[in-house]
């Protein structure tokens, strides 16, 4: 059995901007512009509680997660872990079928 493996590639954020403004026929200034926008928007709605639906692309959300009780690894001391909101992510399906390399 041939196993393959895709070659993995990180996009940083450089690479994410000149990509946008490709695909969108934006400046490069332009296109950091409506990440830092994109991003600003998602971080205010999640901070706030909301939920953030883009259809077929996925889903941002937070969880509450409660306190638990967890250990201190240098002393083994117990010590409590506070409860919290966390940022969550759930993809759609369009995004699901494109990673799968599913055709529509």
């Amino acid at each position: 059995m041939k196993i393959l493996f895709a070659e993995i590639v990180d996009m940083n954020r450089v690479e994410l901007i000149a990509s946008i403004a490709s695909i969108a026929g934006l400046k490069k200034v332009e296109a950091e512009r409506a990440l830092n926008a994109l991003i600003e928007t998602i971080t205010d709605e999640l901070s706030r509680g909301e939920e953030i639906r883009l259809v077929g692309f996925g889903t941002f959300k937070t969880t509450y997660r409660n306190a638990t009780e967890g250990r201190n690894m240098q002393t083994k001391a117990p010590m409590t872990i506070p409860a919290r909101s966390i940022p969550k992510f759930k993809p759609g399906k369009q995004l699901k079928s494109a990673v799968a390399g599913v055709e529509k």
